[in-house]
């Protein structure tokens, strides 16, 4: 490691101390003191490089808030900070026979890659011993997860799950969903009360627009009006959607899932079948030949959503496309508005820079966030285009160098915005920083 790195290592590993409760880690001061569950565990993957204790307490508390039917929220509330919407109050996830009476969460999810980092908190541990007591406690909450995701949001057994709601995604303001928010209808009194805390912290014009926060505060109420029972849910939802993302990151996480069974001693042969049921359903399903890039399905229409987000390009971290596909994706990459290997932008933003709905610095619509870049690394490594994942990883830590720990950046000028000191850009720059071969590896 280059001892002019050791400074920014160092930086990285402040974020996180600063952010650290003493039970989860907060992605960021102030605007996210809660708990979030897909950040937790990109969190987790940083700490293993040098603190176990804290990679396995951030899942184990999220694992403890796991509801009945085996749903992992996607934010457990901490019931020292109130000013924050949409609070627990406003969920009414008590409805639900499955929410757990112990801790209030929201009524919705993230991406799955839970099985991921508890894997990868395993093989970079220190103490093994302790590793494997951990993934003996994960693995029954992790295969709970993943049974959900199968049983309720896979009604018709493709092997895709579905999300309800924009945040479900991660990617909360994405042109994907605009389409979408423009097609239905919602009358003035149809509208919960709320106020937003967010543009108290974040500029407004960076943030998504009031219309849209109506709807998502809308189909938060339309899911407690049902008590959160997906049947009832999705038999009328105006959001279902095969997302992408989604199920790249359970297809990796299921066989993930699968090693971690193979290491306890258990079957892992269901989890292997799920996970490439998953993959062959994401390829012939997702796949769109013509623009070299995976779609999202519009489940309520059936039709793709034919909007360009660099998301559309992470089955490559599943390891999904075959390696011609592959090849013909890093063309899209190279050849459309991501930047990678241009001269005049940062990789990759989150949206094409040449797209109708691009903005530079509004959430989700073409910004860079290094979560993106991350797995796009992964996934250039995996397919072993070894010149393009050098240029994004060097890219992604000169962005960080000039911008900040931010949560997200201007793909032109590197500026950072949105939360500072946010604990995935730390922890993501850490793993790609401190990489190295697993301590731990099944026999």
């Amino acid at each position: 490691m280059p001892q002019d790195l050791a400074p920014l290592i160092n930086l990285a590993k402040t974020v996180l101390d600063f952010n650290w409760t003493g039970h989860y880690t907060q992605p960021g001061p102030r605007l996210y003191p809660h708990q979030w569950s897909w950040d937790s565990a990109f969190i987790a993957i940083g700490y293993a490089h040098y603190n176990q204790h804290r990679a396995t307490k951030e899942l184990e508390h999220l694992f403890e808030s796991q509801w009945k039917n085996g749903m992992l929220p996607q934010i457990v509330f901490n019931p020292h900070f109130s000013e924050y919407f949409p609070g627990s109050e406003f969920w009414h996830a008590d409805r639900s026979p499955n929410a757990p009476r112990n801790r209030k969460t929201s009524g919705v999810v993230q991406p799955p890659l839970h099985a991921t980092a508890a894997l990868h908190v395993y093989q970079h541990a220190e103490d093994e011993a302790h590793a494997l007591a951990f993934l003996e406690e994960a693995f029954p909450r992790l295969a709970a997860w993943h049974a959900y995701l199968y049983r309720e949001r896979d009604p018709e057994d493709e092997g895709l799950a579905y999300i309800r709601h924009p945040w479900e995604s991660g990617m909360d303001n994405s042109p994907m969903w605009d389409e979408i928010l423009l097609r239905w209808h919602v009358e003035p009194d149809e509208i919960p009360s709320y106020q937003r805390t967010d543009t108290r912290f974040i500029p407004i014009e960076d943030r998504p627009v009031s219309t849209a926060y109506d709807r998502f505060a809308w189909l938060i109420h339309f899911f407690a009006e049902r008590d959160y029972d997906e049947a009832r849910i999705r038999e009328d939802c105006p959001f279902l959607v095969q997302d992408v993302l989604f199920n790249s990151f359970l297809c990796h996480a299921g066989r993930d899932l699968a090693e971690i069974a193979h290491i306890l001693g258990e079957d892992p042969s269901a989890f292997e079948a799920q996970a490439e049921r998953t993959a062959r359903a994401i390829n012939e399903k997702l796949w769109n030949e013509k623009r070299r890039i995976y779609l999202d399905l519009d489940l309520v229409t059936d039709e793709p959503i034919r909007v360009h987000v660099a998301a559309g390009f992470s089955p490559l971290f599943a390891g999904v496309p075959d390696k011609d596909q592959a090849r013909r994706m890093i063309n899209s990459l190279e050849a459309l508005g991501f930047g990678l290997g241009a001269k005049d932008s940062y990789p990759v933003p989150s949206y094409d820079l040449y797209g109708y709905g691009f903005s530079p610095e509004q959430y989700w619509r073409g910004s860079v966030w290094v979560n993106i870049n991350w797995l796009l690394l992964r996934g250039l490594q995996r397919y072993d285009f070894n010149k393009q994942a050098e240029y994004l990883r060097q890219a992604t830590l000169d962005l960080i160098r000039a911008g900040g720990f931010h949560e997200y950046f201007h793909p032109r000028t590197g500026y950072g915005s949105g939360s500072h000191l946010f604990s995935w850009t730390a922890a993501l720059l850490l793993d790609i920083l401190l990489e190295e071969e697993p301590k731990f590896l099944p026999s």
